[in-house]
């Protein structure tokens, strides 16, 4: 996973044409590292999954 894939993916989850995203526990620093540089990193909603992974959404609301 790189920083270009991990941009796509946040950018697609923005734009609806992904609903959600599942990252998986070995990636989830990696895709941390990417999704807080952002400046919409307030809408992204991560929901952890038994066993680490997590799985992100996008939220048309920016959370608290």
């Amino acid at each position: 996973m790189n920083e270009q894939f991990i941009t796509e993916i946040l950018n697609k989850l923005r734009d609806g044409e992904l609903n959600e995203y599942l990252v998986k526990k070995e990636q989830f620093l990696e895709f941390r590292t990417i999704l807080v540089k952002r400046e919409d990193f307030k809408h992204f909603r991560g929901i952890a999954q038994h066993g680490g992974d997590v799985i992100y959404r996008y939220l048309p609301v920016a959370r608290s």
